[in-house]
């Protein structure tokens, strides 16, 4: 099979609360642009990602609530896929960690380092509460930082200075659920990660990849592990989540952390089985060829760049679901890991004990998906942080994706409809200019594409955005619109050109703004859709239930190429692509932050 075997691994989202516009931009929407253009370029392309199931703030919450974690992690990952599903995230499978195939390979996985030696027992000491009679997860522990004094870290990691936490050295530290309790210091067994074994192959593995790789995460990850990497321990005094395959720990299971980046292969897995193709998931992790991505947020860089890293080479080999057995062969390790920084809201850090967020319902809720796709797309924090105001949400909506882009497709559609009898016009021959536009856009594929290549997505935007900007400017010149009357000829001539960057331009912009890309597509006068149909009709119905968009690549007719819009093809009534912003929802939607929030409550 010719193309690329692309797999994009996406960021997973602990299933207790909703998803914000901060995982919008930092992992889930730059992943789909990407996995979008791939699919585009005719790449096999492989999207996956779920619901962290047994994150400890998932139990926090169902403690706070009163209610079991299953049943809160079984509320979001509903609305999850509600909420992916209206912004257009195209997963081949949005699945969870509580699955029975997550749970043996994780399983799996562990028994095997556990036999090679990368494991080894080790008492540790934690936080215990004499009130609650139970070791307190680090989630439910709140701390002043020991390394920047930040007052609000938490027991794994603090959200100011970003370094992973030992919960037992926070300064002061306190439960999450009763401050006044007193925690104690004492001794329970647990198995360890010893990584530092893995120190030269990881130092290895970085240096291979330095010269692609984002210079924040490269600098970061390679500064991690020369500052000594130490044992981790990978089981936890926990009763939910995975549990540990050995006699006599029934009552430990396995660390989030360890088992949740496993999930990438397991998702991969249980995508295989689903479509009735068990061996499918082999072309990306057995192949040398293939190019693995990890899209997620700057606070899960080490996971993904060190401590994956390690469990792979602990593994040497690659899983054989046949089997339950290890293969020779190589599993593939990341090729990149495209972090992003952090989104602030209103020049403020995010917060959801202050509700001091943009929730994806709501705005969802208020707003067309592609506005909201488009917006987040410009103020992406590819390199640094970034900051979404809704002053700047109305200014780029209105000023640049409907003035550049959805006036030029409106009103050139509208005028070829009008006064072309509602078909592309025929031409004999086109004016210099006239081609030289069209070549423009054209030459726009190849330069788009090399930055959505190198996951430059925001540049890549940009240099779409002028390509529409620069059409508007020849346009303007052309003026067909006065021409006609004196010379139709010249005037279809304009109008072909136009209709033909338009359709190059559609293309260009459908990673980012898919629906409406989708509409221009059909108001050319095309049949079928760009990214292929909606494909489930062959999987069993607990399966769709993890779905949040599946595409069959075979059905897609979009291509990442020139036009080839044939004269005289009927077009369809157009119809306006965006609706404009009033310049009052600015004041409105800033009231509603930090204002007190109910997305639903479980019955």
């Amino acid at each position: 099979m010719s193309g690329k075997y692309i797999h994009v691994s996406v960021a997973w989202p602990y299933a207790n609360g909703d998803l914000h516009i901060g995982h919008l931009a930092g992992a889930y929407l730059p992943a789909d642009i990407f996995a979008r253009y791939h699919r585009l370029r005719g790449n096999h392309v492989l999207m996956v990602s779920g619901s962290d199931s047994h994150g400890t703030p998932i139990t926090v919450e169902a403690d706070k609530r009163g209610v079991t974690a299953l049943e809160v992690f079984e509320q979001y990952h509903e609305r999850f896929l509600q909420t992916q599903r209206k912004i257009g995230i195209s997963y081949d499978l949005f699945t969870h960690t509580d699955t029975e195939n997550h749970h043996r390979v994780a399983q799996d996985i562990f028994t095997l380092l556990l036999e090679r030696g990368f494991l080894y027992k080790e008492k540790q000491t934690l936080l215990y509460s004499e009130n609650e009679k139970r070791f307190l997860p680090d989630r439910y522990v709140e701390g002043d930082c020991y390394i920047c004094g930040y007052d609000s870290a938490r027991g794994d990691q603090c959200d100011n200075c970003g370094n992973l936490m030992d919960a037992v050295q926070l300064i002061d530290p306190r439960s999450r659920n009763n401050p006044e309790d007193k925690l104690v210091r004492r001794e329970s067994e647990h198995y360890f990660l010893d990584l530092g074994k893995f120190t030269d192959e990881i130092l290895e593995y970085l240096a291979g990849h330095e010269h692609h790789w984002r210079p924040n995460v490269s600098r970061f990850s390679q500064n991690f592990v020369k500052d000594g990497l130490r044992g981790r321990p990978i089981t936890r005094d926990i009763d939910w989540g995975v549990r540990v395959p050995l006699d006599g720990w029934e009552d430990k299971r396995l660390y989030v952390w360890f088992d949740a980046v496993m999930g990438y292969l397991t998702a991969s897995i249980e995508w295989a089985r689903n479509i009735g193709q068990p061996d499918a998931w082999k072309h990306w992790w057995y192949n040398p060829q293939a190019q693995i991505y990890n899209f997620i947020g700057k606070d899960n860089i080490p996971f993904h760049t060190i401590i994956w890293p390690a469990e792979l080479f602990g593994i040497d080999g690659i899983y054989n679901d046949d089997d339950s057995a290890f293969s020779d062969r190589q599993l593939q390790l990341p090729y990149d890991v495209p972090a992003n920084e952090f989104m602030n809201i209103e020049s403020q850090q995010f917060s959801t004990s202050r509700n001091w967020a943009v929730w994806l319902p709501d705005i969802l809720e208020r707003y067309q998906a592609d506005a909201v796709r488009f917006y987040v797309a410009r103020t992406m924090p590819e390199r640094q942080d970034s900051d979404f105001s809704w002053e700047g949400f109305l200014a780029r909506v209105n000023n640049e994706l409907l003035a550049a882009w959805g006036n030029l497709v409106n009103r050139m559609l509208g005028f070829a409809w009008k006064r072309f009898d509602g078909a592309v016009p025929v031409v004999d021959e086109l004016t210099a200019a006239d081609q030289a536009i069209i070549a423009k856009t054209a030459a726009g594929f190849d330069a788009v594409g090399q930055l959505l290549e190198a996951v430059r997505l925001k540049d890549a935007l940009e240099e779409t955005l002028g390509l529409a900007r620069e059409v508007n400017g020849w346009l303007n010149e052309r003026e067909p619109w006065k021409v006609v009357k004196a010379d139709r000829a010249d005037a279809a001539s304009s109008v072909y050109a136009a209709l033909r960057c338009i359709d190059n331009l559609k293309v260009l912009f459908a990673p980012f703004v898919p629906f409406s890309s989708q509409q221009v597509h059909e108001m050319l006068g095309y049949d079928g859709r760009l990214f292929g149909d909606l494909n489930i009709e062959n999987y069993s119905e607990e399966t769709r239930d993890h779905l949040a968009l599946v595409y069959d690549g075979r059905a897609a007719i979009g291509e990442w190429r020139a036009s080839e819009l044939r004269p005289g093809q009927a077009l369809r009534a157009p119809s306006p692509l965006f609706v404009k912003l009033d310049a009052e929802i600015v004041e409105q939607e800033r009231q509603y932050l930090g204002r007190e929030r109910v997305e639903g409550e479980i019955v």
